[in-house]
């Protein structure tokens, strides 16, 4: 099967972390997960092409997943950036103007629904939420 895209998925709790990675896994997706902002942050420069970032906004390690976004984009100008969090786009502070906000919890058909609007999917989402 070939990938539908390559994703780097940076999550700070470890149980959301795998059941994120294996969905996207299964659907498709090669997914690149990291733990914290400054381990995504050596994925982002290093090598490896990451068509879409999806983060937490709250992380730890000093590294926020607003402070990842920005500088993904520094490194990366053509990445799409997700940003997930339980606050309202009100109540953080300001997101970089290409970033989507994608509140938290989600369903992971929302997340693939994102995915597929974002990386061009040919209604592979329309069929998880629907299938």
């Amino acid at each position: 099967m070939n990938s539908l895209g390559s994703i780097l998925f940076v999550e700070d709790e470890s149980l959301l972390r795998e059941m994120v990675t294996e969905a996207l896994r299964d659907f498709g997706y090669s997914v690149q997960d990291a733990s914290d902002g400054p381990e995504a942050l050596q994925f982002i420069a290093g090598p490896t092409h990451f068509d879409a970032l999806i983060s937490d906004v709250s992380m730890p390690k000093g590294v926020s997943g607003i402070d990842l976004a920005r500088r993904a984009k520094e490194v990366r100008p053509e990445i799409h950036l997700v940003l997930a969090s339980g606050y309202a786009k009100s109540q953080l502070p300001d997101i970089p103007e290409d970033v989507i906000l994608l509140p938290k919890p989600y369903r992971i058909g929302q997340l693939f629904a994102l995915l597929s609007d974002l990386l061009g999917g040919e209604g592979t989402s329309e069929e998880f939420l629907n299938g």
